[in-house]
């Protein structure tokens, strides 16, 4: 039987298409300095090669990955895909406070138990405890998530 959908996180396409092609631009931008004016050292030149085909690879996994959409249910927060990013029974804790090292428009969950490590860039990430939502999403879709997510803590709590 499937599960009740509570909320959807999705990266809409303008927020995808700005994060990527700034990505691309500059993954461009730097092999195409490195190609029209090398720099005399060659450290520096293998410098911009790489950082510039590293930002190319970059964008690709992040319009793969932000291709995805996020779903809460009353158990678990999880991939459309069905990649588990975690069990609400396992949450400890919602940190999205001002300060909070979070992703743009996003928040962090801290896990009771560490998982694998995991990166969905401009969407998510899981490192150890941590699971961090976030990124080129939308602030208005994770925000009732991790609203949504607090009351179940807090209702578990009271139980």
């Amino acid at each position: 039987m499937k599960e009740r959908e509570l909320a959807v996180i999705e990266a809409s396409t303008p927020r995808r298409l700005i994060g990527v092609g700034s990505m691309m631009g500059l993954g461009a931008m730097l092999l195409y300095l490195a190609l029209t004016s090398p720099p005399a050292n060659i450290f520096w030149h293998m410098f911009l090669m790489a950082m510039g085909g590293g930002s190319l690879v970059l964008g690709q996994f992040t319009w793969r990955a932000t291709g995805e959409a996020l779903i809460l249910t009353e158990t678990e927060l999880r991939e459309r895909s069905g990649t588990v990013l975690a069990r609400l029974d396992d949450v400890e804790r919602v940190e999205r406070g001002m300060f909070a090292m979070k992703p743009s428009n996003g928040f962090n969950l801290v896990l009771r138990q560490s998982g694998a490590r995991v990166w969905r860039p401009g969407l998510w990430w899981r490192l150890g405890r941590k699971v961090a939502v976030g990124g080129v999403t939308s602030g208005s879709q994770t925000r009732p998530v991790a609203d949504i997510i607090q009351l179940k803590i807090q209702e578990r709590a009271g139980r």
